[in-house]
């Protein structure tokens, strides 16, 4: 049944590029596709996977469209600040570019996607990509608003929006709380006052409430109180600093089993010998890592009886926030603008296809009708969440996200603070010292911006 849907959807898609422009009229003042190969630079393999099972599919045999146009994926890790390299090379050249190279389509990540937007090398999704305002209407909103530029300009588009939970293991919250009902749940940690109680309890059943240092980093951060680099000055928000006083209090109290994010301790605490309770997570963290590091063989099928899946349920927590998410830009140069647009509008802006994607891989889409019917849906569970539905809860917590207080410097600020802030959850350095430590950091990437203590 998938593969007739989503061959008659390639049809459609077929039709569109060729002259219709997707809302029931012909395409105007468009000039044809010049471009015989389509370049998508990216630096993982999940949109690629997106683009192969929901656009064209088994279509797109040999990396080749049915329309002849070659796809070539050029996928540089996001390590070092490698990927962004690339770009920054590519980009400012595009033009100059022969087919096989130029920049079609290439990917942002939230905590650096002002840098690109607010660039010349990013086309306009609605004046010269050709998306309409109605075709984006379903979209959450702080999805456009992360990726609209300084003068109003939307720059990207995406097929997810990326709400956060707590994530809990049931077996672990039955012996200590009583219950793994997430509403019960919710009422145990609805703030960190509450929180904290409960992470004393796991302590004294031999439990950690958290991995280590860098997992409650986004519940705080998201919640500050405005842009934290403003008219050239860094100024730390309060809730950095309650960050690291709540960290350091888990850490001296043993409530934390002193991690680091993606370590390999931090990823074995979500496996089948874990001792930890809970991860804050957003759509995508719970649908791949969560999911991949709770299996005991990840070679057999994913499903109950391999390692502790199904053993997961979600919450609120304390704190509303957010975390990631991808954006697709189109690159300005590029020779394939028609063939763009219709993979923006397949991928991102499609009713059925958001919905698809979010039934058969737990995903999150970025489309609130598709979203609102599988979380009214009562036949719809998550066999890895127990059966918990828990698009519904996505759907509370994406129209809380707000995107104001974001800034270019984001995620400057986020990997320097970790940074720093380990050496003083280790007892290697003072606060003191570890703050300067970050600032230090932080001018050297930045040499422009001043620092207000």
């Amino acid at each position: 049944m998938k593969r007739l849907l989503l061959f008659m959807l390639a049809v459609v898609s077929v039709f569109v590029l060729f002259g219709c422009d997707g809302n029931g009229g012909e395409a105007s003042g468009l000039s044809e596709d010049k471009g015989k190969t389509l370049v998508i630079y990216c630096w993982n393999e999940e949109f690629k996977s997106r683009f192969n099972d929901y656009y064209f599919n088994e279509a797109n045999n040999n990396n080749m469209l049915p329309n002849g146009v070659k796809v070539k994926w050029v996928m540089t890790p996001s390590e070092g600040n490698a990927y962004q390299n690339s770009l920054d090379e590519v980009l400012p050249r595009n033009d100059e570019l022969g087919d096989d190279e130029k920049v079609d389509l290439f990917l942002i990540e939230a905590d650096y996607a002002l840098k690109y937007v607010n660039s010349e090398y990013t086309l306009d999704i609605i004046n010269e990509v050709g998306l309409t305002q109605k075709e984006l209407e379903n979209q959450y909103q702080y999805t456009k608003d992360i990726v609209t530029s300084s003068d109003g300009k939307l720059k990207g588009t995406s097929w997810q929006a990326t709400p956060g939970l707590f994530a809990y293991r049931r077996s672990i919250a039955k012996e200590v709380l009583g219950t793994d009902d997430p509403v019960e749940v919710q009422k145990r940690l609805s703030d960190w006052e509450k929180f904290e109680a409960v992470a004393e309890l796991m302590k004294e059943k031999g439990y950690y409430m958290l991995s280590g240092y860098d997992d409650a980093y986004r519940p705080f951060t998201n919640n500050i109180s405005q842009p934290m680099v403003k008219d050239g000055k860094l100024k730390l928000d309060d809730k950095i600093f309650e960050w690291i006083e709540q960290t350091k209090k888990f850490t001296e109290n043993g409530w934390n089993q002193r991690t680091t994010l993606w370590s390999e301790t931090w990823a074995q605490g979500q496996g089948p010998n874990g001792r930890v309770f809970g991860y804050f997570y957003s759509t995508w963290g719970i649908n791949f890592t969560l999911l991949e590091n709770s299996l005991e063989n990840p070679d057999e099928p994913a499903q109950v009886g391999n390692g502790i899946f199904g053993d997961w349920a979600v919450c609120e927590g304390p704190a509303s926030f957010y975390w990631g998410g991808t954006w697709i830009c189109a690159a300005k140069g590029t020779d394939n603008l028609n063939l763009v647009r219709d993979i923006m509008r397949k991928l991102t802006c499609d009713r059925a296809t958001m919905k698809l994607i979010t039934l058969e891989t737990l995903d999150f889409t970025n489309h609130k009708q598709a979203m609102k019917e599988i979380a009214e849906d009562p036949e719809y569970g998550s066999s890895f969440l127990g059966g918990q539905n828990h698009i519904a809860l996505f759907v509370k917590a994406a129209d809380k996200i707000s995107m104001k207080n974001a800034s270019f410097y984001d995620q400057t600020i986020t990997e320097e603070i970790q940074t720093a802030m380990k050496d003083y959850f280790d007892e290697q350095v003072t606060l003191e010292q570890a703050l300067e430590n970050f600032y230090k950091a932080f001018q050297e990437i930045h040499k422009n911006i001043e620092i207000e203590r």
